[in-house]
């Protein structure tokens, strides 16, 4: 990503190998820029962004909508199950995976195809994170029964495949967090689940929901490494914003459920019972 900024001109380019985005607050730097890029490269202007790296951008007085229709057609194709029957959510409740649950696959090549096209989808389709993060724990040695787990999502990507995010205008460039973790909830080896997203005004811009690196002995622990990985996140994106010349007026706010992590941020003297999470508590300090 390329940015310019310059009195009341913001510009930014994205470049993926040969595909280019153009945005910016200035119609005649932009058209200088495609003259300045035309004299040196072989360029086409396609108008009006409309499909870029398998998302659709949908336009209307709300905003943008952005989607994975047409991707994820193709990848209910590769599988065979354009007309298969439509789930409504993409993993129960009651759905607990183990790595050694039901029959090896003869081979997991396709498995591990199919996940990781499903991971690209949670591009925009942040309500598919949490299942595909957990069908995605057994790439190693896939089963039947994983691959149920699997076609359950893709049922469901099936009746909700017009489903994606909206983005719209809004004047509030505060940054807010949401932060939960699920304690013990990978039962092979009883690591935490956690997970986050990031608003920007009313705009939804980042979300997690991944299993942590160690082991947490109490949920207060859970939720404080998940609060970590959000504010390192955080901080990336209010470097990303100030490259985009957008000013914070306000500090990022943080919403957390769990009441001893939210003492643990400002609380020096809790110091001797939080030893073994050190590094995660000094840095989340830091920032405060």
């Amino acid at each position: 990503m390329f940015t310019y900024c310059h009195s009341a001109a913001v510009l930014v380019v994205l470049v993926y190998v040969n595909d280019i985005i153009l945005t910016g607050s200035s119609s005649s730097s932009m058209t200088k820029v495609l003259s300045d890029l035309g004299s040196h490269f072989a360029i086409k202007d396609l108008g009006q962004l409309h499909y870029f790296l398998g998302i659709q951008v949908h336009y209307s007085t709300s905003g943008l909508h952005l989607t994975q229709h047409k991707y994820i057609q193709d990848l209910l194709h590769r599988v065979e199950l354009l007309d298969s029957k439509v789930f409504h959510t993409p993993m129960t409740t009651a759905t607990v995976l183990f790595a050694h649950d039901g029959t090896p696959l003869p081979d997991g090549t396709q498995y591990r195809s199919i996940v990781g096209a499903l991971q690209y989808c949670t591009l925009t389709r942040p309500d598919i994170s949490f299942a595909v993060n957990r069908v995605f724990q057994y790439m190693h040695s896939p089963s039947d029964t994983h691959w149920q787990a699997v076609k359950c999502i893709l049922r469901y990507l099936k009746g909700t495949a017009h489903h994606g995010l909206l983005l719209q205008p809004c004047s509030d460039f505060n940054l807010l967090c949401y932060i939960d973790a699920a304690w013990a909830s990978c039962p092979d080896d009883r690591r935490s689940i956690g997970a986050y997203c990031i608003f920007l005004g009313h705009n939804l811009i980042s979300w997690s929901s991944s299993k942590q690196r160690v082991v947490s002995r109490s949920s207060t622990e859970s939720e404080f490494r998940a609060f970590a990985d959000s504010v390192a996140e955080l901080s990336w994106v209010k470097f990303l914003l100030r490259d985009l010349c957008m000013q914070q007026r306000y500090a990022p706010l943080l919403l957390c459920d769990n009441i001893s992590t939210t003492y643990l941020t400002a609380n020096p003297i809790l110091h001797a019972r939080t030893k073994h999470v050190d590094i995660n508590f000094h840095f989340i300090r830091e920032c405060v």
